[in-house]
């Protein structure tokens, strides 16, 4: 389980499949009202605390993304608590707004994976290339690193999991969502990034 601030009222925590099996939860388990799911975000909301110093009181936005390769990723942002004109809130608002929530749950095609290394990134595109999964890709910078992303909505679940493989042999599953990458990464390659790396670095 990864940890990190977005901002004063917002965290983004990244689980990976292996986090959900350690405590019996499988991915669909995540769509259900079930009490594990609810001890794995308590258990989340106190290492956000113990880490960060995010107070989780409040009313609390949760957005959590289901993501092929990568496993979960959890928005959590902090609502405003309303303060009466005392300056304290009102006995039966603290308990109401301690625990009110509102949870979205996405489910995404994009399998991301990022790379320390540009060589990796060009070694994966061959492989990928080489063994007819795909040509195509958009290959993004962000952070220092080079991230390669796939729409893989119309994709087959068994290439899905060829690509993944090929991918985890020179990269790293990433927590980054594809919106964030659109806003604050520099695409490289809008398209075809594995037609395009294999073309350009033969």
């Amino acid at each position: 389980m990864k940890i990190e601030r977005l901002g004063q009222d917002k965290i983004r925590i990244f689980l990976t499949f292996d986090d959900l099996l350690e405590r019996g939860i499988q991915k669909d388990d995540m769509w259900r009202e079930i009490p594990k799911v609810h001890e794995l975000f308590s258990e989340m909301m106190d290492q956000a605390y113990s880490e960060l110093g995010f107070d989780a009181n409040g009313p609390l936005a949760v957005e959590v993304i289901a993501m092929p390769a990568q496993g979960m990723v959890v928005i959590v942002t902090r609502g405003k608590v309303n303060v009466s004109s005392n300056g304290r809130m009102d006995e039966d608002e603290a308990d109401e707004e301690m625990y009110e929530m509102e949870v979205t749950l996405e489910s995404s095609d994009t399998i991301m994976y990022s790379f320390r290394d540009f060589e990796d990134v060009i070694s994966a595109a061959k492989q990928l290339k080489a063994s007819g999964l795909t040509e195509e890709g958009k290959l993004y910078s962000y952070h220092g690193r080079w991230i390669i992303a796939f729409d893989t909505a119309s994709t087959d679940a068994g290439v899905q999991n060829a690509m993944i493989a090929v991918l985890a042999e020179y990269g790293d599953a990433t927590s980054v969502t594809s919106a964030v990458l659109d806003e604050y990464g520099k695409v490289i390659m809008p398209a075809d990034a594995v037609r395009e790396l294999c073309l350009h670095f033969s």
